[in-house]
């Protein structure tokens, strides 16, 4: 899945757009414009527009061009897109919660450098676990975003208060007045709505703080133990079920997000 994925990214690459607006293409165009300008040589715009519709036609499609320019600057902007991401990230947690991404981050920079060492570890047979790696990487940061989100929302939230409040409708339901007891009986529907949303709140919360335990725990394995591994298999068998199970802890927190939003 992870591999169709990347194939879809690849897919995507705006190889239109990295033809096009680029320095290089800047420059010629200017230069020929202006040449032609100033000479009042107008032939030599119209070789030039006449090159520059070439260029757009087959530069776009070029493998070596994709491969040498295009997917690099596609590369560089991906890498400066999540940097920046991870900076937003870092900037809304705790610093306690800060710390641990960063922790996580050297560790994984530690798990790269073993990997280079270990001349037993083949880089192209390692690459696909790696990207692994890197995925559980990402994926932290966010599941320990979620995490944050979930227990400020859980002690703003009075689970005492909101039982005393469920039982007085429940008294109101069963003793008062035909009047009363419509709206007191609305009323509790809804209490029961936030109770249940809560409970399912807390257990999203002690999913993903597992998760996220789970997720260290492996990174420090994995820097212990790479010294000695003989095959890539060994390497990527760990991470497969923590994958799994962070994608579906994921999947859970997306939608407990919806629970989150202002109605």
């Amino acid at each position: 899945m992870a591999d169709e994925a990347n194939k879809g990214d690849k897919e995507r690459v705006p190889y239109f757009s990295y033809a096009f607006h680029n320095i290089y293409n800047y420059t010629l165009m200017g230069g020929v414009a202006t040449t032609a300008l100033l000479t009042q040589n107008w032939w030599l715009a119209v070789a030039g527009a006449g090159a520059e519709v070439l260029w757009m036609v087959f530069a776009p499609d070029s493998r070596v061009l994709r491969k040498v320019v295009f997917d690099k600057v596609h590369a560089e902007k991906l890498a400066a897109a999540a940097t920046e991401e991870r900076d937003r990230t870092l900037a809304a947690l705790p610093e306690a919660d800060a710390d641990r991404v960063r922790a996580l981050e050297a560790k994984h920079e530690e798990i790269l450098r073993l990997c280079g060492e270990n001349r037993a570890l083949a880089s192209d047979m390692l690459h696909g676990e790696l990207r692994k790696l890197d995925q559980l990487r990402r994926s932290f940061a966010d599941l320990l975003l979620s995490t944050y989100r979930y227990q400020a929302y859980l002690q703003n939230s009075d689970l005492a208060d909101l039982e005393a409040e469920m039982r007085r409708y429940t008294d109101i339901v069963t003793k008062g007045t035909p009047e009363d007891r419509g709206l007191a009986q609305k009323n509790l529907a809804v209490l029961q709505k936030r109770k249940a949303m809560l409970a399912e709140l807390r257990q999203s919360f002690s999913q993903a703080h597992g998760q996220l335990e789970l997720i260290e725990n492996t990174f420090r394995l994995l820097a212990d133990q790479i010294v000695t591994m003989r095959s890539p298999g060994e390497f990527g068998g760990q991470l497969d079920e923590l994958i799994d199970g962070v994608e579906a802890v994921r999947t859970t927190a997306r939608e407990t997000e919806v629970l989150l939003e202002p109605a």
